[in-house]
């Protein structure tokens, strides 16, 4: 409670023109069809230097999963002017921290280091977008690396297990239901023309953002920007970003799995949901609303004070939505019972908690609650450059813009009671639902 009530005062009482000060925003594109964004934060001398490409596992050819992983950590692996390992061993020399992410729709790279730095972070990024370097033996042994780290990850997590196939069952045409690592099967079958092709695919500044947060200024990125990226070739053969729909979904599907190495149980129910719209963002922004109303705000959420206090079913519940994928993907709802209560039991109360909801809705009062402690949330997050920098990756690389980032927080400011109401009416339709349980021996006679 503390840090809210902080950073509620903050908000409320810090000058408009104080707020501009941190964080702010500018844009610029180069020939080549790189795409640039500067945040502006001068508090300290750091800069984070982030480079996104519009490609992630969805859009991985056909039997090819894990491969837009398997790339990403093959850029890792040397170019024509570095040789392998190089590249960390320069961010590590110059101070700085880097790493890199895959998701659906994107691949991320990014650098913290000081702001004198970044020249030297740009020319390592432009070098690797398009001098890459490989043999069979660097594919060999980093393809086995990433078979270790889904075995780490993946295969000795029984959760990791029940949400790979959870989402398997949810898409059942689109590439959403694939794991981002892939499955292992193919894993094994990637090959040294496979990583080559999609690198020379999709590595190309006209399908790449440029992101920089920090003691920066957009004309001093800018003209760092045209110095290294600048001069690199666009792609004239850039795939349209065209992905299988899914077809109607018209019966639940269910999931139960039981492992030993689990010693919990849970249940966890998905609902296909729409993305986020460029210029249409006010259905996604009542589907957010209602991930927090109903199980986002921990025991003040309809669903922990009904299971957690009232029922006394549960002992944790949480529900979250994020609409920020370039196709639909989904709304989730998870809990975990207490010892005695079976899942079936669980299920039930969720049932009639969602039942209750759309029949008669919410007190009023939860709203304004939770608008309030948004507002306060939307000042705190001026203080870190490197999540708003996040924050405009991820929607720029699913297809929305600059200008719907900086109107979500009004946008959801301005929904109402009735637009949870109905947001809730059509995402909770069973027939686009699947619900897995991860069931243990015995849980039900448990004192």
């Amino acid at each position: 409670m503390g840090r809210f009530w902080a950073a509620f005062v903050v908000a409320v009482f810090l000058p408009p023109a104080a707020l501009a000060e941190t964080g702010r925003v500018s844009t610029f594109a180069l020939p080549n069809g790189l795409q640039g964004v500067v945040i502006e934060d001068n508090r300290a001398p750091v800069v984070t230097h982030m480079l996104w490409y519009r490609a992630g596992a969805a859009d991985e050819p056909v039997s090819k999963s894990g491969l837009a992983h398997f790339v990403e950590h093959l850029l890792f692996k040397g170019t024509r002017n570095l040789g392998p390992g190089a590249f960390d061993r320069i961010i590590r020399e110059n101070g700085g921290q880097g790493n890199a992410f895959t998701s659906y729709d994107y691949t991320g790279y990014f650098q913290r280091v000081a702001r004198d730095r970044l020249s030297l972070m740009m020319q390592l990024e432009a070098d690797r977008m398009v001098n890459l370097v490989l043999d069979e033996e660097i594919v060999r042994i980093e393809r086995d690396v990433v078979l270790e780290e889904r075995t780490t990850r993946t295969d000795s997590d029984p959760g990791a297990l029940l949400s790979e196939h959870r989402r398997a069952a949810q898409f059942m045409n689109h590439p959403y239901g694939l794991p981002i690592i892939g499955w292992r099967h193919e894993i094994e079958d990637l090959s040294l023309h496979d990583a080559l092709d999609f690198y020379k695919t999709y590595y190309a500044p006209n399908n790449a953002i440029l992101i920089v947060a920090g003691d920066v200024t957009p004309e001093e990125v800018k003209v760092l920007a045209e110095e290294y990226y600048g001069h690199l070739p666009r792609s004239e053969t850039l795939p349209e970003r065209v992905r299988p729909q899914e077809p109607p979904q018209i019966s639940p599907r269910r999931l139960t799995y039981s492992d030993p190495r689990e010693r919990q149980p849970y249940l966890v129910r998905s609902y296909l949901a729409p993305n986020r719209a460029s210029g249409a963002q006010a259905g996604a922004a009542a589907l957010t609303m209602l991930s927090y109303i109903l199980g986002g705000t921990g025991v003040t959420s309809l669903l922990g004070e009904e299971l957690q206090i009232n029922r006394n079913t549960a002992v944790f519940s949480r529900a979250w939505y994020s609409g920020t994928s370039l196709d639909p993907d989904s709304f989730v709802i998870y809990a975990q019972p207490r010892p005695g209560v079976s899942l079936q039991e669980l299920e039930d109360a969720i049932d009639a908690v969602i039942a209750d909801l759309i029949a008669n809705g919410f007190e009023a009062g939860k709203l304004d609650r939770l608008k309030a402690r948004m507002r306060a949330e939307d000042i705190y997050k001026l203080d870190n450059h490197a999540g708003r920098a996040r924050t405009y990756g991820r929607a720029l690389t699913t297809g929305l813009t600059v200008e719907d980032v900086q109107s979500w927080p009004e946008i959801l400011q301005a929904v109402t009671r009735k637009d949870i109401m109905a947001a809730a009416a059509k995402v909770f339709d069973i027939n686009k639902s699947v619900t897995s349980w991860m069931v243990v021996d015995g849980w039900e006679n448990s004192p």
